[in-house]
């Protein structure tokens, strides 16, 4: 078959070692929210490090339409004049978030919370990703869905509640865009609102709310926690430094420590532990990493890299921990395909309802890479040989971003070359991810 002119099919072949420094794209989780919270804040807010990937761009878009005067002042560098929590405008148009999940649910939150009518769509994928969890407690606070597709999906049309009710809602997954959508609502709601969550999952909203001045009490609760904000804060601009994306350094640290030889330094990778359990998972299977010039910067935890070639080993990896490392067990899979023994992925539920079934999409990954490999129930087990895996097939990535990353990483290091039948996606969080491998020594074709 023939590829569609708007694809663009890439492999990559195996290479030497990889050397050399490199500083990831920034976090797309804060820049989603530098955008949203600028948008929230009375007066200028100067964002560096910002992700220009398209995903973070159309928050922007949609920040502006809403009311925010934004303007990129250099790369990376952006100055968001907002309006305010209570005083966002009615957007003339559609809300058209592309690819973006996180920005489009964090979104239905600012205007669940404002009295206001916004349509919200974005391209084929983001439309078949559920969107009712995200629905169901904005209705609580008394925001009405008055028009979505079949199973609560986009395109969907949300009115905003005119006076948004406090209310004690306790999520029914661990999910930060849940959360977080309840918590930007509650913004604009009078008195306390109370999200409990039964595990932790991602935090960077409930720092940043703190970050721009909100009263915001965290506190354990059994394996999880229980956020409570008081609302009709007034939210002071403060600047914010973006530090590097955990996800997207996931691709060049797996890629050092499965190429023989490869000696690199990954620099300003935020070390949240919420976002580290890639990390905790390579050093349990035996990766090489050492964290050097440890800091603070914007409120979160920060660290250089140092990632050499390393003999890895299989680990089984709890349930417990999907919430910190959702987003990289594709790039996992692809280091347990490298590894000696076996490595079983507990409870990967919610990777079913990304920008593809992303289970699926790693098994077929897989087997098009000729590795061992079995799903048991929400369970992934992949059975590593301790040697490079064959490789050579193409993988189809089902417009997801990570899927394409990942198995270009594997071909990097895999016997034979590894193909994706597209690789357009991947600008949607890591608009340089070529150029910045290659510079360490990877090859494509």
């Amino acid at each position: 078959m023939s590829a569609s002119p708007t694809t663009q099919p890439l492999a990559a072949e195996p290479n030497g070692p990889l050397r050399g420094r490199v500083r990831p794209p920034g976090d797309k989780s804060i820049s989603h929210r530098a955008f949203i919270f600028g948008l929230l804040s009375r007066g200028e807010t100067l964002i560096e490090g910002l992700l220009e990937g398209d995903d973070v761009l159309r928050t922007g878009a949609a920040c502006r339409a809403l009311g925010a005067a934004i303007e990129r002042t250099g790369p990376g560098r952006w100055r968001v004049n907002g309006l305010g929590v209570g005083s966002i405008l009615e957007p003339r148009d559609v809300l058209d978030f592309g690819n973006a999940g996180t920005g489009s649910r964090l979104m239905m939150g600012v205007v669940g919370g404002h009295g206001i009518v916004a349509a919200f769509d974005g391209d084929a994928s983001l439309r078949k990703r559920p969107m009712r969890r995200i629905l169901d407690p904005l209705t609580m606070v008394g925001a009405e869905v008055l028009e979505q597709a079949e199973g609560g999906r986009c395109p969907i049309t949300l009115r905003g509640a005119l006076d948004p009710a406090p209310i004690l809602y306790r999520t029914p997954v661990a999910s930060a865009q849940i959360k977080s959508a309840v918590l930007l609502a509650a913004l604009n709601a009078r008195g306390r609102t109370t999200v409990v969550e039964s595990a932790a999952s991602r935090d960077h909203t409930e720092k940043m709310l703190a970050h721009f001045g909100a009263e915001v009490e965290v506190e354990p609760e059994g394996e999880g926690r229980r956020v409570t904000l008081t609302g009709r804060p007034e939210l002071k601009p403060r600047p914010v430094i973006v530090p590097a994306d955990p996800s997207s350094a996931a691709f060049p640290i797996v890629a050092a420590l499965v190429t023989p030889g490869s000696d690199i330094v990954v620099e300003g990778v935020m070390m949240n532990p919420l976002r580290a359990g890639l990390i905790v998972t390579l050093v349990e299977m035996g990766a090489r990493i050492e964290r050097l010039s440890e800091r603070r910067e914007g409120g979160e935890d920060v660290a250089d890299l140092r990632v050499r070639a390393s003999a890895l080993k299989g680990v089984e990896v709890p349930a417990a921990r999907a919430p910190s490392m959702i987003d990289e067990y594709p790039i996992l899979a692809v280091a347990a395909a490298f590894a000696d023994g076996e490595t079983r992925m507990n409870g990967l539920h919610e990777l079913r309802v990304k920008e593809s079934d992303r289970l699926a999409a790693v098994a077929a990954g897989l087997a098009a890479a000729r590795v061992e490999h079995e799903i048991v129930g929400d369970d992934l087990i992949v059975g590593g040989g301790g040697r490079p895996p064959l490789g050579g097939g193409t993988v189809v990535t089902h417009l997801d971003h990570r899927i394409a990353m990942s198995f270009l990483v594997m071909g990097m290091a895999a016997q034979r070359p590894v193909a994706v039948d597209d690789a357009t996606m991947i600008a949607t969080s890591f608009p340089n991810f070529r150029p910045l491998m290659e510079s360490l020594g990877a090859r494509f074709v």
